[in-house]
């Protein structure tokens, strides 16, 4: 077993490192209500599915599907996270899969309206985020939605460290010192540069606690609206 399917185990059995909510993200209740805003229920009704790449205990697929009644599938590398989803998921249109992210989907070309990529991706490496990125594209309806959150690099104290102290053998990693494994974290710019021959960028957001009396407080993260090309 490797040791992130292991952490992910034994955290979502115990919750020893991280406090997991039952509760819908705020950040994709906001990235939805934008949506709405701007396109109605087009993307968001019982005729569409999305996809969580990390869903977790369910929790974010659980809400678009009691929310807006759409269709879920969702992947986790945690055998107890999926059992955990499928408990609290019940009489609700999801499936759920333990799996990686990596390598192909069993799901059909241009058949999702929205993928989740929330804190997942960032333990992949450079050549297994092309990967992926390809696969989200292939799965994607045209004009489809990526809501993506991930690790950011600029003004974060932790992670000048992390990278100063446990550097990985790519540009913008570190090995994580308690978990033992791999971690990648973007600059705007460089979310940008692989994101944007692909999709369009409407909106991108950066987290702001990271400061607390001049000291490192919280890791910094930044949200991206992506729209695939028709």
């Amino acid at each position: 077993m490797s040791k992130h399917k292991q952490f992910w185990n034994e955290e979502y059995k115990s919750s020893k490192h991280l406090a997991l909510s039952d509760e819908p993200a705020e950040d994709l209740e906001k990235f939805c209500r934008w949506l709405e805003r701007n396109y109605g229920k087009k993307f968001l009704n019982v005729t569409t599915q999305a996809l969580d790449l990390g869903s977790g205990n369910g929790r974010n697929l659980i809400y678009l599907a009691q929310t807006y009644g759409m269709r879920g599938i969702g992947y986790d590398i945690s055998e107890e996270a999926v059992k955990q989803a499928e408990r609290a998921s019940k009489e609700l249109p999801i499936k759920y899969t333990a799996r990686s992210i990596e390598g192909v989907f069993d799901i059909k070309d241009s058949s999702i309206a929205v993928v989740l990529d929330m804190m997942t991706s960032h333990f992949l490496r450079e050549k297994e985020r092309e990967v992926l990125r390809d696969e989200i594209l292939r799965v994607m309806k045209p004009g489809g939605w990526l809501f993506f959150k991930s690790f950011l690099a600029e003004q974060d104290l932790h992670v000048r460290r992390l990278l100063k102290e446990n550097a990985a053998d790519e540009a913008d990693a570190y090995i994580h010192p308690k978990l033992g494994v791999y971690e990648h974290v973007w600059t705007e710019s460089s979310l940008r540069e692989f994101f944007e021959p692909y999709f369009t960028v409407h909106k991108i957001e950066r987290s702001h606690k990271h400061m607390k009396d001049g000291k490192a407080f919280k890791r910094r993260t930044i949200v991206a609206y992506l729209e695939k090309a028709f």
